[in-house]
C-alpha cells in the first residue's frame, strides 16, 4: 500500500513574509510553496539579454521592465498565484514597499527542458487571465525562436518568430526585441 504526500498549504501573507527571508525562491499556487531551480547559462544569457534590451528601450518612460526577482500575483476565481516570470514590463506599477506586481503587460518565459511544460501549461493559462497582460513570450535558449501570444478580439493568438533576423514587435509598450540582441553570445548546438 503507498502513502500519499500531504501537501501543506499556507496563506498568502506567510508565503509573502517567508519569501522575504528566504535565500531562494519560491512560487506559490493556491496554498502550496513550490522551490524554484536555477537556470542554464545560456538561460541566463538569454534572460539578461531581453532585460538590457527592455531596459535600454523603455527607459525615461512610463512602462518598466522587472527582472526574476519581481513576481506576478494572479488572482483566478478559486486560489490566488505568485510566479517569478523571467522578464516582465508594468506600466502600472505596485507601490515600492510590495515584492509583487498586479498588471503586468507583457510576461516572458524562457523555456528549459525542465519548465517548459509548466510555462506552456499552467502558467500560460495563468498569466492569460490577467486584465492588463498583452503579450506573453515564450523563448526557446536552444535555437533562435520566439512564440509571443498577444490579446485579440478572439482571445489570445500565438505568432512565431524564428531566425536571427527577426524582429518581434510589442507595440503594447513601444519596444521591440531583436532576436539577434536576445541570442547574442549564445552558441547553438549543432
Amino acid at each position: 500500500m503507498s502513502t500519499a504526500r500531504r501537501l501543506v498549504s499556507i496563506s498568502v501573507d506567510e508565503y509573502l513574509s517567508g519569501e522575504l527571508r528566504s535565500t531562494i525562491k519560491h512560487e506559490y499556487v493556491g496554498g502550496v510553496v513550490y522551490a524554484m531551480a536555477g537556470g542554464s547559462n545560456a538561460h541566463n544569457m538569454v534572460k539578461g539579454n531581453i532585460f538590457a534590451s527592455l531596459h535600454q528601450q523603455l527607459r525615461g518612460r512610463p512602462c518598466r521592465p522587472f527582472d526574476s526577482d519581481t513576481k506576478i500575483r494572479i488572482r483566478l476565481p478559486n486560489q490566488v498565484r505568485f510566479y517569478y516570470p523571467d522578464v516582465s514590463v508594468v506600466c502600472r506599477p505596485n507601490p515600492q514597499d510590495d515584492s509583487f506586481q498586479d498588471e503586468p503587460v507583457v510576461i516572458v518565459e524562457v523555456l528549459s527542458p525542465e519548465t517548459r511544460r509548466t510555462d506552456e501549461g499552467e502558467k500560460k493559462d495563468a498569466y492569460l487571465t490577467i486584465p492588463s497582460l498583452a503579450a506573453y513570450l515564450l523563448v526557446d535558449p536552444r535555437s533562435p525562436s520566439l512564440v509571443a501570444f498577444r490579446r485579440a478580439e478572439q482571445g489570445f493568438v500565438g505568432q512565431t518568430y524564428e531566425g536571427a533576423d527577426a524582429v518581434v514587435p510589442l507595440a503594447e509598450i513601444g519596444a521591440e526585441l531583436r532576436l539577434e540582441e536576445v541570442y547574442a553570445g549564445i552558441e547553438f548546438p549543432p
